[in-house]
């Protein structure tokens, strides 16, 4: 079944997508500050890549990672192309790697920037922000008096105290790299107060810049960190008894990727990440450090060492990066419970669709398109029609039909507005429903058999009346709950039309919606009307077609295309 963007149910946050087939496969990594946004543009009509269509083609799902920050999502982008070697991604031929800061192991350790950093050093990083590390290096150097890659002290700091003096300085250092800065920030604010007060203003302005760019790097290093060799965090969300986990694994300082598992929640949260981390670990060996949300047990602690051959360390991190860490893991548990109980939803609603079938003696009610009307005192009057696929209402395909004739009765204009609904199909419903009794079907039926399309797709009529169906073979039946995707689909048809109605009402009369699209000039307006032959054709005009149009550019068609089906 091809993938449609409304079934993906992607969140709108930072991070990466993967692209991937029924058997896990990873075909395409890719990075966005909002991965709905970014994943929905490969539905375009008009991609941006001669590859998309064929990655969308041979894709069943689609996968994601939350980070922090779209300079996360960066780092964990190279990361996973590395790991995955998608097919539909273009390979990094030169190997070129983001910066890291690394202290290295001479006698008089040295801090260096460099993109393959020296055997045996500590290291921090990967940095997006190449210039924000430079600048730290920089910092830290001239105030605690690191040597540089030659070996070079700080022009003008005097070095005291010897090699136990230099070393207890590079401590700090480290310290500052591995997130506790509070001692450095600390004398920057003090050094910031005093330059203030004694008015030397530019002074103040750098110490502030200071703190700001250590703040920044910090900032950057929850994708990164030499603490994460062999981490694994387990997060948890639950939405009653239908719970989802999550455990991110980080192997050699890089976020490796991550596992889900949706299962059922018995109140306990401790119990059921129990579960899930005597399931999770029963078939691979556990890491050297496992960050939990609740603490796990002595038993289990044992069997997890007993499963590794060595010793396990579980924590539940409060600060640090490692909470940082577990908390990103949290994060990604609440987003995926809300996916799977959204495509659980999904299923009930084919459910319903499926009972409505089989009530209605079809094989399938897959696409449903329902008709209502709206009026006031032979005023503003209006058409709408709604469109539900596979039980789910598809707003995309929502339309609405002022009527212009002198048809003033219900059924004139119901017919009338069906009629011009049949210009503009590419393929045939299902079902067609219509919010009336015997008189609007037959009436419909009629103008079907006019155009030779009787039979062609089952009719029905539904009455408000105890929900009383009529269909084209005479009979009449009130509705069970086998019905409910029916009356759903009746109830939305009638809602969107006087929603529509009411709006077109408050405005007092019916304008042109035309007119509010911003950048449609009234030359433009005069090109498309000549061109469609009037406002009907470029309500029911396709992107395309718009675009065809001398001065329309992509944009401007999505935004003439959108005004016509607002409500």
């Amino acid at each position: 079944m091809p993938l449609k963007p409304r079934d993906l149910d992607l969140p709108e946050a930072p991070g990466v997508y993967l692209f991937r087939t029924d058997s896990g496969r990873v075909l395409y990594v890719g990075k966005a500050t909002n991965i709905r946004t970014r994943v929905r543009s490969y539905f375009s009509p008009n991609p941006d890549r001669a590859m998309i269509p064929q990655l969308v083609s041979s894709s069943d799902d689609v996968d994601f990672i939350v980070t922090r920050s779209p300079n996360e999502a960066l780092v964990l982008e190279k990361q996973l192309i590395r790991k995955h070697k998608p097919r539909y991604n273009s390979m990094f031929k030169d190997d070129k790697t983001y910066p890291f800061i690394a202290i290295t192991k001479h006698e008089y350790p040295r801090i260096i920037y460099t993109r393959r950093p020296p055997k045996g050093s500590k290291i921090w990083g990967p940095f997006p922000d190449a210039g924000a590390a430079k600048r730290v290096i920089k910092l830290l150097r001239r105030h605690f008096g690191i040597r540089d890659e030659r070996d070079n002290v700080p022009f003008g700091y005097e070095d005291h105290g010897g090699l136990e003096g230099y070393n207890s300085r590079v401590r700090v250092v480290q310290s500052v790299l591995d997130g506790d800065a509070a001692s450095i920030i600390k004398g920057l604010q003090k050094n910031m107060d005093i330059a203030s007060e004694t008015m030397q203003y530019e002074k103040a302005a750098s110490f502030r810049d200071m703190i700001a760019v250590i703040q920044k790097t910090i900032s950057d290093q929850i994708i990164r960190s030499r603490f994460y060799t062999e981490v694994h965090a387990v997060g948890f969300a639950h939405r009653g008894d239908f719970g989802n986990a999550v455990i991110i694994q980080a192997d050699e300082g890089v976020i490796q990727g991550q596992v889900t598992y949706p299962m059922i929640h018995r109140g306990d949260v401790g119990e059921s990440v129990s579960l899930l981390v005597a399931e999770h670990y029963s078939s691979q060996r556990p890491p050297k450090i496992l960050l939990t949300p609740k603490d796990l047990g002595s038993d289990l602690k044992k069997w997890l060492c007993e499963r590794r051959g060595a010793a396990v360390e579980v924590r539940v991190p409060e600060r640090g990066k490692l909470a940082k860490l577990r908390r990103l893991a949290d994060r990604n548990a609440e987003l995926h419970v809300e996916r799977a109980k959204s495509r659980s939803s999904g299923k009930v609603e084919q459910q319903a669709a499926d009972d409505a079938a089989e009530l209605l003696g079809m094989s399938r009610l897959n696409h449903v398109v329902c008709f209502d009307m709206a009026q006031l005192l032979g005023e503003s009057r209006v058409g709408a029609s709604v469109v539900f696929r596979n039980g789910r209402p598809e707003k995309s395909e929502y339309r609405t039909y002022r009527v212009k004739d002198e048809a003033a009765d219900d059924l004139r204009m119901m017919t009338g507005v069906v009629e011009r609904w049949l210009k503009h199909q590419n393929e045939w419903p299902d079902l067609v429903i219509l919010d009336g009794g015997k008189t609007h079907l037959s009436a419909v039926l009629r103008m079907l058999d006019s155009h030779d399309l009787a039979g062609v797709f089952p009719v029905i009529a539904l009455a408000k009346r105890e929900e009383t169906v009529f269909t084209e073979d005479g009979r009449e039946f009130v509705l069970d709950r086998k019905g409910r995707m029916i009356v759903h689909a009746r109830d939305e048809a009638h809602r969107f039309v006087n929603s529509y109605h009411r709006k077109k009402r408050s405005k007092g009369s019916l304008r042109n919606p035309l007119e509010n699209v911003e950048g449609l000039g009234a030359k433009k307006i005069q090109a498309l009307l000549r061109h469609f032959g009037g406002i009907q054709g470029i309500e029911h005009a396709s992107l395309e077609e718009l675009r065809a149009i001398q001065g329309i550019g992509k944009e401007l068609a999505r935004r003439i295309h959108e005004s016509f089906r607002k409500y």
